[in-house]
């Protein structure tokens, strides 16, 4: 029998408060960000340091590119790292499609350094860098015959930093693994940047509107992997 069937129990228990804290987070960013699109006078100001963070990113090109790729790639890694604080500057300095790009290959790069973890250096490191809570259950369901689109359903469902330390420890295929991870971050990246753009762009409707649309599709998401391994 596969490692990937039903062991009879319930699934996913302990993922319930990352995913819900996830969407709480979400929800509270998204809010804030209409607040202050809806605020001339704040958004105004808000404008002139992003012009000033602007100056900044384009006297320094590399530099600028290498840490936001860097700390995309983190935060693909690390549950308390994320770059929701600097996607308005990237946006406003490099444009939407630039900087969704630069995104994408962040994240690209911290889930493979995720599934590199898990696979080579081991479970006790794993343990120290997430909840051990967060994915022993959901390790009893995977293994390397997992099919594909349960795989992509993990990457759309958790916080980015659990399936590739997850993948990595049952030694899932790295191109298939790899394959899921692209299709999923590709739909957030560009999601998230739409958000930031909404936002530097005053259209509080376009905000509120994608920032609900991603909390409601992240939930949907991990309650359909929670009735797939059910």
């Amino acid at each position: 029998m596969k490692r990937a069937s039903v062991t009879g129990r319930a699934p996913l228990p302990a993922q319930h408060r990352v995913v819900w804290r996830r969407a709480a987070v979400l929800g509270v960013l998204t809010l804030a960000m209409a607040t202050l699109a809806s605020s001339k006078a704040l958004h105004s100001a808000l404008l002139e340091v992003l012009a000033a963070s602007e100056d900044i990113i384009v006297g320094h090109p590399i530099s600028g590119v290498l840490l936001f790729v860097s700390l995309a790639a983190f935060s693909a890694m690390l549950a308390f790292m994320s770059v929701a604080v600097i996607l308005p500057v990237a946006v406003f300095a490099w444009g939407s499609v630039a900087t969704a790009a630069l995104l994408w290959i962040g994240w690209l790069l911290g889930g493979a350094c995720s599934y590199a973890i898990g696979r080579y250096v081991g479970r006790s490191v794993v343990n120290w860098l997430i909840a051990g809570n967060a994915f022993h259950r959901l390790e009893k369901h995977l293994g390397p015959a997992s099919p594909f689109s349960l795989v992509l359903l993990l990457q759309l469902a958790l916080p980015s930093e659990i399936p590739g330390y997850v993948l990595g420890l049952v030694r899932y295929s790295f191109p298939r693994y790899l394959l899921a991870l692209s299709l999923a971050e590709l739909l957030f990246a560009a999601a998230v940047v739409s958000l930031g753009a909404g936002f530097i762009e005053q259209r509080t409707g376009a905000v509120l509107g994608i920032g609900l649309a991603l909390v409601l599709f992240s939930l949907a998401a991990f309650y359909g992997l929670r009735k797939r391994l059910s």
